[in-house]
This record gives C-alpha cells, structure tokens and sequence, in this order.
C-alpha cells in the first residue's frame, strides 16, 4: 500500500528487464590501459583516453602530425568504426530496421504468392489473371501510406487515438451486423462494402483496443492491482469480442483476447485475477463452439479429417495433398496443382498450403522464420521502450500479429481447427493489410524514438535508464549537450 493508503502502480515485467544506466561512468580496463596515470576502479577525467591516443599532452591534443613533422589540426570527433551488419546485430542495437525490412519483405513475398495462387483459377473461369493481385497491390500502397503515417505520429496522438478508434470500432461492428449494412459471404456478416472495396471492422477492432488499453494502464497503473480493477479492460474485450462472435468469426475474437491478455500480463496484472477471466472466456467458447453446428463439424474434422474427405475435412484434405505434393524444395513457383481449384481459399487463409507445394519445407520454414525473427524483434522493441505506454502497446502490437500468424500456421499444418484467420502480410485481403501495416508503423515508430532516446542519454553520464539526470551535477535543465573541443586543445569532455 501506498503512503496514501492507494495500492502501488504494478511493476511491469519489462521494466524489471530494463538494464542499468545506459553511459556508465569512467572508462573501461581496456581503455585505462591507454590513459596515463589511469588507475583501476577510479574514473579517469572526459577526454583523458582521447587525448592520449592523438597527442599524449594539452599541446598536441586534438593535432595529427603529418609526414614532414608538420602538425595539423583534426576534428575532435573520432570516426566512427564500421562493421559488418548482421541479423543478430540489429536484432540487438536496432530490432525497428529489422522489423521495417521483414514487414517489407513479407509483403513483396505475399504479392507474388498471391498471383501465384490466383491466376491459375482466373485463367480457368476466363477471368483476368492480374485482377486478384493488382487489388492486392492496390491495398499495400494504402497500407504502406499507412506505414508511413504511424513512423510520423507522436505519443500523445497515439494516447489520443485510443478512444476514438475504440467508439468507432464499436460502432461499426454493430453496423456489419444489420442486413443490409453488412454483407453476407459463405454465412458470414463480417465486411462493409465502400464502392469497389469492402472493409472489415473486426481487424479495425483489434488494433483500437491495443491503442485502448495501452492509453488506459499509462493513464492510471494503480488500477491494475486495485479490487476490480480489471473489470474496464474485462468488459470492453467481452463485448467486442461477442459482438465479432455474433458475426460470427471465432478465430478473430481469440485473436482480440489474447491481445489484450498479452498487453494485461505485460502491464503487470495480477496473474491469478488474469486467470480467472481467462477461464470465463474459454467457457464462453466453448459454448459459442456447441451452439454452431458448422463449428463443431470444424472440430470434429480437425480430429479426424479423412473421416469426410469430400466434407466437412475437404480442405483440410486439400492442404495435407498440398504439402505432401511439394516435398522438400517444392515443385517449382507457379507450378502447383492444388491451387486450380483443388484447394479452397488458396490465395487468401490456405495460401502455406500454396507456399508448402511450390516452395517445398524449406519455403514454410523459412516464412516460420520470418514471422519468429519479428516476434522477437517486436517484444525487444518493446523491452526498449521509453514508458509504459509504449512497452504495453508494442507487446499488444506483436502479439497481434505473432498470434494471427501462429493460428493461421496451425490450422493449414493440421495442428489446430480452421478458424479463417489470414496469414498476415501474406494472404490477400484489404482490411487485413492496411490494419496490419499501420501496426508495423507504430511498433517502428516506438523502436526509433527508444533509440534515439538512448543516443542523447549516453551523451551525459550519470543519467539512469529512465532519463534522470541527477547524477549530472552539471546539468541545468536536464537537457544532454553534445561533446565540444575546448579552445586551445585541450581534453574534450561533456559539458553540462
């Protein structure tokens, strides 16, 4: 309990992984080796290693002597050393690049995917055999618009837009549910059609309530370990997730909870109240399973799929014919069978089973790669964060798509019933796409400014790892000051 009698704000587990002060203080044994009068355990003064290495005393710092004994002036900034790029490097000094060029990659793979799978059927039916992906290319130039406007937004607009997109999503999922409003494909009320394209509020959802709660634990902590302090973030999950239930998609509603259970557990709620909301809601599913019939069909077929070859397990059939046919190396891009009709939904929730037969194991493990490289670029970024609000928001924003990606991998491998959930950046699909991209722009947009946050602290010793500059005695305004070389050569050091 607080001095006020308020229960304390829950310590997040990220920040319990927060490292120590980003600039220690002193130099390091390999570089006392190089500093004269240096002594080990005692700080050596700014400037006393770099002026050893270019002259050795006040009267030739900061000077190289040239060939003929002449001496000139050079610049007091040392150049930087290059080394060789690795995906380990920037997994550990810049995992938002790593992230940016995975989140590109994917999508250039999931456009030749997409033609891969679509043209076959539409040289069949008679159809264009571009149309299906320049819809798709269409929709990752929005999403890439998308991308570039998250890199741009600031905190506090990311603060701001957690209401607003939650009011909104709220009222479009009630929207697709109105005949007439919504439209119906295979059973389903789950898109809004604009003219030429359709949208899907479900995908909206999930992104609004990331934003949502992440504005909501930053606002106020204490709330989290407060008696019924999970009930807000509780009720407004529940009821999105019923109201996409009711279109109904299940396999997105589970995607919606485990964000926020995510987001929840890495703000620091209590495990056990956690747990208790999680089993209400794994009640709640199974009864929305037992009073769909296609849903149990689903089920069953997932035990036991050729039980009903040309039935309820046809396309989990399909797929299994899919990646068998492929082996390990594939039978060669664009020469699939599967796809002419054989599989359904190739190019949009089955197109690794598309991946599997062209590209072989190695393809789907190498894409099994792509999506674990940006979990883990993702969670790091979100370790690196500068406050609560972006930690809880990067880990919401993984999650939801590490989630999404594991089901829709799941379900295609035969280890988990189809639910229809797209493989992110890789299936066809508009409102997935952008929704998908803009996230990838905010989990950008938080790892570049936890960088640059860290830059300007290791310019003044003394700052912890939050910023707190009172371990700079020199500092007035808690501003870091960049490196200046004092008049007359003598030693650099960092002006407070």
């Amino acid at each position: 309990m607080g001095s006020a009698g308020h229960p304390r704000p829950p310590v997040s587990p990220l920040a319990r992984r927060r490292a120590g002060p980003l600039a220690p203080a002193g130099l390091t044994e390999a570089h006392r080796a190089r500093v004269p009068g240096a002594r080990a355990g005692v700080p050596a003064p700014a400037g006393a290693g770099r002026a050893s290495r270019v002259g050795g005393d006040g009267a030739t710092a900061g000077r190289r002597r040239r060939p003929g004994g002449e001496i000139s002036r050079v610049s007091s900034h040392a150049a930087p050393r290059h080394r060789a790029i690795s995906v380990g490097v920037l997994l550990r000094d810049r995992p938002e690049q790593l992230l940016a060029v995975l989140v590109l990659g994917l999508v250039c793979f999931g456009l030749v995917m997409v033609y891969s799978a679509s043209s076959a059927p539409a040289i069949l039916s008679q159809r264009d055999p571009l149309e299906t992906v320049t819809r798709q290319a269409l929709y990752a130039a929005v999403g890439l618009g998308a991308y570039l406007l998250a890199l741009r937004l600031r905190p506090a607009t990311l603060r701001g837009l957690g209401a607003i997109g939650l009011a909104v999503s709220g009222v479009l999922l009630l929207a697709v549910l109105v005949p007439g409003i919504g439209m119906l494909v295979n059973g389903s009320r789950r898109w809004i059609p604009l003219g030429p394209v359709q949208m899907q509020p479900s995908e909206l959802a999930k992104v609004a309530l990331a934003l949502w709660i992440a504005q909501a634990v930053a606002r106020d902590p204490r709330r989290l370990v407060a008696r019924g302090g999970l009930l807000p973030y509780v009720a407004v999950t529940a009821v999105l997730a019923a109201l996409i239930v009711m279109e109904p998609d299940l396999g997105t509603a589970l995607g919606l909870v485990a964000v926020a259970l995510a987001m929840l557990v890495a703000a620091g709620a209590r495990p056990g109240r956690l747990a208790a909301a999680l089993g209400a809601g794994a009640l709640l599913a199974t009864v929305a399973i037992a009073l769909e019939p296609y849903r149990r069909e689903r089920l069953l077929a997932f035990l036991d799929p050729w039980s009903d070859p040309q039935g309820a397990g046809f396309q989990i059939v399909q797929a299994q014919v899919a990646l068998g046919s492929g082996g390990p190396f594939g039978v060669g891009l664009g020469n699939g069978i599967q796809k002419a009709n054989y599989l359904p939904e190739a190019h949009t929730d089955m197109i690794l089973a598309t991946v599997g037969e062209e590209l072989g194991v190695v393809g789907v493990v190498l894409l099994m790669l792509a999506f674990g490289a940006f979990a883990v670029a993702g969670y790091r970024i979100a370790l690196r964060a500068r406050d609560l609000h972006g930690q809880v928001l990067a880990v919401g924003l993984t999650t939801l798509v590490v989630s999404q990606a594991i089901v829709n991998m799941g379900a295609v491998l035969g280890f988990l019933p189809l639910t229809g959930v797209p493989l992110p950046f890789v299936s066809f699909g508009g409102s997935s796409l952008v929704v998908l991209l803009f996230s990838a722009g905010i989990l950008v947009n938080i790892g570049r400014r936890a960088r640059h946050r860290a830059v300007r602290l290791r310019l003044v010793p003394g700052r912890d790892a939050q910023g707190d500059p009172s371990g700079d005695r020199g500092g007035r305004d808690g501003r870091a000051r960049h490196a200046r070389a004092r008049r007359g050569g003598g030693a650099v050091g960092a002006r407070g």
